[in-house]
């Protein structure tokens, strides 16, 4: 039996001092160190096996990050494990109570290809800790080899409805395999288009004309976050791609991260897949020649399989339902409490599955340290993350 911890972790932000991430925003010092000791401290606390990050410029502020959490880690094991000599060394809570080091961990970081480096126009990236190593070299999935062209469906007489296309992606998505309990999990760490609107600047133009909050544009805005959920949702079909790859040669998968979207959103139920039917003997078949000719009992059978085959596991809906617990959330936003923030995993790890390869036992939420943002004087407002931090516990069998 093999237990081990996965978490998402949005820092908002992180970047050395005195770099300017975005226009006028960055860090003086005396910031820097009080984000990074913030950020220490809860990675001390989750003390996860695999950790996805994002929002990370630079690799190396995060380095520092870990080590320092390693070296508090240290001194907390010394206050408070026993060493071998003490008879009740053995007990149970010693082990909860050990902070695991990283100092073998392996870390996969993708920096964004829309990155240039320029100070006030940076982008940020993505990065995986995982204390179990990789197996082979991750895969950053951002510029699309073939674009993707998403064709309208015709209306009416319409001989072309027109079509999307995306040919990269806003941020990367980061794949690594990681060895666990003689399995090798596949996971995906991502963070998808914001739904702050996109707005396209004319040529010539220093701004585009929907960000001039004097000259107020309702329509050019709205317009501004179709474009973000459009751009969002073919990004979600992207990585639903990707997971479909590893599904069909039998793989486990994990997907966590920011998905800037709540569970139910359309771009999340593309990332999931479909919930099938209790019972699809009721429905027209799609070739159906009379008001009674349905599918069949067996090809009921057959479907629901197909789907759930192929469909993720929400952790967090997976705990509200073993819990009974209904609060749950990883922003606060203007007097809005959600959850963007998810841990997706394949039915390898569902229990109510045959062949599971084991299962969730707890789900923790980090996000304490969460304000509304409609209140500025609020306390870790601009250092700490506007995410909370998740981690999924998981029990292997065997």
């Amino acid at each position: 039996m093999t237990r081990f911890t996965i978490a998402s972790f949005n820092v908002k932000n992180l970047i050395g001092p005195e770099r300017e991430y975005y226009r006028f925003q960055s860090y003086t010092p005396e910031e820097y160190a009080w984000k990074a000791d913030w950020m220490a401290d809860q990675l001390l606390t989750l003390n996860a096996d695999i950790v996805g990050f994002q929002e990370i410029f630079e690799e190396a502020p995060l380095r520092q990050v870990i080590a320092e959490a390693d070296r508090r880690g240290a001194e907390a094991n010394a206050a408070s494990i026993p060493d071998p000599s003490k008879r009740y060394h053995r007990k149970a809570i010693f082990q909860k109570l050990a902070y695991g080091s990283y100092d073998e961990a392996a870390l996969a970081f993708a920096a964004n290809v829309n990155d240039t480096g320029e100070p006030g126009q940076r982008r940020p990236g993505l990065a995986v800790l995982s204390r179990f190593g990789f197996e082979g070299e991750a895969e950053v999935i951002q510029d699309l080899a073939q674009p993707l062209d998403i064709p309208m469906a015709c209306l009416g007489e319409e001989e072309e409805a027109g079509f999307y296309t995306l040919r990269r992606l806003s941020r990367p998505i980061l794949k690594v395999r990681v060895p666990v309990g003689g399995q090798v999990i596949t996971v995906f760490n991502c963070h998808l288009k914001s739904k702050l609107g996109e707005y396209v600047t004319p040529q010539g133009a220093d701004y585009a004309p929907e960000t001039v909050l004097t000259a107020y544009d309702a329509a050019g805005r709205a317009l501004g976050s179709l474009r973000a959920a459009l751009r969002r949702m073919g990004e979600a079909w992207v990585l639903r791609r990707a997971i479909l790859d590893e599904l069909e040669q039998g793989r486990p998968v994990m997907v966590l991260g920011d998905f800037n979207d709540g569970e139910h959103a359309v771009s999340s139920e593309i990332i999931s897949g479909e919930a099938p039917f209790k019972n699809y003997a009721w429905m027209l078949r799609h070739d159906a020649r009379h008001g009674g000719d349905r599918y069949s009992e067996k090809e009921d059978t057959q479907i629901r399989e197909a789907i759930d085959r192929v469909r993720l596991r929400s952790a967090e809906k997976m705990f509200l339902k073993k819990s009974l617990r209904d609060v749950v959330y990883t922003t606060a936003f203007n007097g809005v409490h959600e959850s963007i923030d998810q841990i997706y995993m394949s039915r390898h790890f569902d229990p109510a599955w045959s062949g599971a390869l084991g299962g969730m036992q707890y789900y923790s939420v980090f996000n304490d340290h969460l304000t509304d943002g409609s209140h500025p004087e609020a306390p870790y407002n601009k250092l700490a993350s506007d995410h909370g931090q998740i981690m999924a516990h998981i029990e292997l069998h065997g």
